[in-house]
């Protein structure tokens, strides 16, 4: 490594020790719970058609009974693992004899039916599979992925152990290579186009990869940005990824996997906006719907590089770039400082506020009106080199 390397990445190194000394930590508070055998799964949904054959016999109304996955009170927050479902958590009711959650019966049943198939044959089907394998029932693919979602917190096992996938939105690029469960090599060094995550993250394995940290950015639009102005070589070594908006899970297991392997830093790039702030806060410490599979999504080791509400300020980025904040954005802030993980942040609350008593946001594309490489050319390399993050 050169000198210039060495003084480049001098703050990026020693934010790295630090999180390696976190690291027996945080694996011993989010080890990653063991993948559930097909025959286990199989016995499971066996038990839960038992149960509706038992009620059935016995003239009673065949109940499901589902956590609930909307809800708050259902949650509690660990600084090492995120946002977690509580053990005893509050239940959902899906009666057969109500019209109001007749369909709903028959859609999980259905799905059940599926997932057992898949299961037992050791085959593999996408949630857009199985939502036109009946589109009478189900209706719209939302109600597929909620189901599938429903079921695997129901089973207590990650979707991934029911054989079915879900096709990426996210893209990755930079100085890593892989191989996916079927032997395919994937190369995501930026010679070329991005590559698209992986559907099965759980089937990547050999990951070569000599990156300092890892960047998630918040659009696709920026992200794209980025490699045109070749950010990956300027950069290097790093690893550019995106979920395109609201992170999908595959694009939130691939975060996981790269941080579990490679244990090197993870900055969010975010817009200054309620949006862009509550998106790296799925990164780092999860969603309420998702909260039952927290051990393997969240990676509460990112840090928040930008754009910052102070960089607004800092950089007199001018007045005519920045946007009113709306009723909905204040109110989002204020739902956001009430978040149980915000309490250990006490530098992003005094973000927030500020933002709120500035009553403004700005997207990433304003720090163009300041030169129209000044993201790729001045603000990041000089947020990495002097250590701005949060």
């Amino acid at each position: 490594m050169s000198a210039f390397e060495a003084q480049f990445f001098s703050e990026i190194d020693k934010l790295r020790v630090q999180l390696l000394n976190n690291v027996d930590i945080i694996a011993e508070n989010q080890r990653a719970v063991e993948e559930t055998s097909q025959d286990g799964i199989l016995t499971q949904i066996e038990d839960v058609i038992l149960g509706i054959m038992t009620s059935l016999s016995r003239d009673e109304v065949p109940i499901l009974v589902l956590p609930n996955r909307s809800s708050w009170a259902n949650i509690s927050f660990d600084s090492a693992v995120g946002l977690q479902m509580r053990s005893g958590h509050s239940v959902t009711s899906i009666r057969s004899d109500c019209s109001s959650s007749v369909t709903k019966f028959a859609q999980i049943l259905k799905i059940l039916s599926v997932i057992y198939r898949l299961v037992q044959s050791n085959s593999y089907a996408t949630k857009r599979d199985i939502y036109y394998n009946n589109i009478q029932l189900f209706g719209s693919q939302r109600t597929v992925d909620s189901i599938i979602d429903d079921i695997s917190c129901m089973l207590k096992v990650p979707r991934r152990s029911l054989h079915v996938l879900a096709t990426s939105k996210g893209l990755i690029s930079g100085d890593l290579c892989y191989l996916e469960e079927d032997g395919t090599r994937v190369d995501c060094h930026p010679t070329s186009a991005a590559v698209s995550i992986s559907s099965n993250i759980g089937g990547i394995k050999n990951i070569v990869s000599s990156a300092k940290f890892i960047m998630i950015v918040e659009k696709d639009a920026t992200f794209q940005r980025l490699l045109d102005d070749d950010l990956c070589t300027k950069l290097s070594p790093c690893i550019l990824i995106t979920g395109k908006g609201v992170p999908d899970v595959n694009s939130r297991l691939m975060v996981r996997k790269l941080w579990d392997t490679l244990h090197i830093p993870i900055f969010a790039l975010v817009d200054a906006d309620p949006h862009g702030i509550e998106i790296m806060c799925i990164y780092k410490y999860g969603s309420v719907s998702m909260s039952f599979e927290a051990h393997s999504l969240t990676v509460p080791s990112v840090m928040w590089l930008g754009l910052l509400p102070s960089d607004l300020q800092r950089l007199r980025v001018p007045e005519d770039s920045l946007i009113p904040l709306t009723k909905t954005d204040e109110n989002k802030l204020n739902s956001l400082l009430k978040r149980p993980y915000l309490t250990s942040q006490p530098d992003w609350c005094k973000e927030i506020e500020l933002m709120q008593q500035s009553k403004v946001k700005a997207e990433l594309q304003s720090l163009s009106s300041i030169a129209p490489d000044f993201l790729s050319n001045i603000y990041l390399p000089n947020k990495l080199r002097y250590g701005g993050w949060l």
